[in-house]
């Protein structure tokens, strides 16, 4: 029977429902479809949803940055710091799901295989490095520590929270039991939070917003050597090798403590806020080094990168992902190596062969060299400096994602396979706030001795964008006849060709003339001193505040000494 009654009330309900939806339409103007770089909407909301949209204008995914401060109580009487920090703690929980859930597609896909296997071993110790990040993060931001003056801290820990993120993709993108789509989503808006996390700084008091483009110049130096190295480490990197007082020392022959640098890294203390030095006699150590977190202040002294070798020969062809490929790998902050050569000697045909990864803040390589193939350099994350090194390869050979100065270096591109060409560098920036890049000042780029005789069957290029807003600087360096008069190459496509930043200052050499150069919207010749200034050791990895520690020469600003 049809029931007149319930009709009735069907369609008043219908009527409620409809004046509801008007009066929300012509009162709350709609959002923007796209998340990224929108105006946040003026919507008459609660004055609580009104704070959050104020925090979040000028952050990448505004709507995921109000939802997530909405919910946040008293978010009225939080300075900013603290609404920052309430974020990152969030931010927190989620790796930590991220994580568990990482360790549970281990425990159910019995058939992953080797490759599959490391991949997830890696964005396991990726995650867990990625908590201590934010956590260090927290506490910067604490009103103990002010802050602001922190600001360039907050801005590597942040960065390399996100490389971290991106690099555990980058390992699990060939899984053929589909890992990467099990893993993708809460990734992506993982590095979303931390994205809106370090927009935010800027909004930080006594930090001015003109520091996310242009940095401090620091121009204080003490004996050549940059303010934040201390008195003892200067006079280590200056003095001989006989000079040096040793905690331990390794030798192949027996001769010192230990016949392994494994051994010797081992029985370092940990968390040690003291300078740590080991000695590596003269010979050829076959050896695949996992320097910790926890074994801060290290460092390493060989008998000159002629003399002491590092080497090993793992590689994505050999069934080991890039991040893990690498012969030596340091994430100890305050790490120093001088006087050692790392190799990586898998090949040209094994593909992507590390050998070194450092994703250790404040860290410097003092006359050390590097020969690999393709990805023999990995700056993987937070802020590096390499000083009088020499650096081999062929196929983006220095790439990664970190804040790195190369000073006095020598870059040599080796002969690669047939068909293939050379790339110095392949920068990894995700986030236009990420304060990291590639900045090569006062070095030589040249081809090594098995390229020379054949240079004219091989292009070299100085970069290509691997990531959306790759950032790469040649500075004041000799640039050699291998370059292609376009001086970068496309990575695929017109990927990252506007959001890039590729720029030459006061170059010299044959290959360093800038007529023929490539004409994308990111690259630019740059004239102006203080724009290059940008990308010094005193502006671009805070230099001057710890490298007079380390005893390394240096040079803070644009002046060649």
């Amino acid at each position: 029977m049809y029931n007149h009654r319930a009709r009735t009330k069907f369609l008043l309900s219908l009527l409620s429902i409809s004046a509801f939806a008007f009066l929300l339409l012509t009162t709350v103007k709609p959002l923007k479809k796209s998340p990224r770089n929108t105006e946040i909407p003026r919507l008459h909301l609660h004055k609580h949803v009104q704070i959050a949209h104020s925090h979040c204008e000028g952050t990448l995914y505004p709507e995921l940055c109000v939802s997530t401060l909405s919910t946040f109580p008293d978010l009225g009487s939080k300075t900013v710091p603290e609404v920052i920090a309430a974020a990152v703690n969030q931010t927190v929980g989620e790796v930590r799901l991220s994580a568990s859930n990482c360790s549970g597609i281990r425990r159910k896909l019995k058939n992953l295989n080797t490759l599959e296997g490391r991949a997830i071993n890696d964005c396991l110790e990726l995650h867990d490095c990625t908590i201590a990040q934010l956590q260090s993060t927290i506490s910067d931001l604490s009103p103990k520590k002010s802050p602001a003056k922190h600001y360039h801290d907050l801005q590597t820990l942040l960065s390399g929270s996100m490389t971290n993120l991106y690099t555990c993709l980058d390992g699990v993108s060939y899984s053929k039991n589909h890992i990467r789509s099990s893993i993708e989503g809460p990734l992506r808006s993982i590095s979303h939070h931390v994205s809106n996390s370090l927009a935010m700084l800027k909004k930080i008091p006594g930090v001015h917003s003109s520091k996310s483009e242009v940095f401090p110049e620091y121009g204080s130096t003490k004996d050549g050597f940059p303010a934040w190295l201390s008195g003892k480490d200067r006079r280590l990197l200056q003095a001989s090798a006989s000079q040096i007082q040793y905690n331990l020392t390794v030798a192949k022959d027996g001769s010192g403590d230990f016949t392994t640098i494994g051994e010797a890294i081992a029985a370092a203390p940990n968390s040690s806020t003291t300078r740590f030095v080991i000695h590596i006699k003269a010979g050829a150590y076959f050896e695949y080094l996992d320097i910790a977190r926890s074994k801060t202040m290290l460092m390493l002294v060989g008998d000159g990168f002629e003399n002491t070798y590092i080497k090993g020969n793992r590689s994505v062809g050999g069934g080991w992902t890039t991040f893990r490929s690498s012969t030596v790998a340091v994430v100890a902050n305050n790490f120093i190596a001088r006087g050692i050569t790392f190799e990586n000697y898998a090949g040209p045909s094994n593909h992507q062969a590390v050998a070194l990864r450092s994703g250790a803040d404040l860290s410097v390589f003092y006359l050390c060299r590097f020969i690999g193939y393709q990805d023999t350099l990995y700056v993987h994350s937070l802020r590096q400096f390499y000083r009088e090194c020499d650096v081999y390869g062929t196929i983006d050979f220095i790439f990664g994602n970190a804040a790195v100065v190369l000073q006095n270096c020598n870059l040599y591109a080796r002969r690669p396979n047939e068909n293939q060409k050379n790339v110095f560098t392949a920068q990894g920036r995700d986030d236009p706030n990420e304060n990291t890049g590639i900045s090569i000042q006062n070095c030589k780029v040249a081809a090594a001795a098995d390229l020379i005789p054949v240079l004219s069957s091989f292009k070299s290029y100085l970069g290509r964008p691997w990531k959306e807003y790759s950032r790469t600087v040649y500075m004041q360096s000799n640039i050699g006849d291998l370059i292609d008069p376009a001086g970068w190459l496309e990575w695929d496509g017109d990927f990252a060709l506007s959001t890039l930043y590729y720029g030459e200052y006061k170059n010299r050499g044959p290959g360093s003339n800038t007529s023929g150069r490539v004409t994308w919207p990111g690259y630019r010749v740059i004239n102006s001193s203080s724009v290059a200034s940008q990308f010094t050791v005193g502006a671009f990895i805070q230099g001057d505040e710890w490298l007079p520690a380390t005893g390394i020469p240096y040079y803070s600003n644009l002046t060649i000494v």
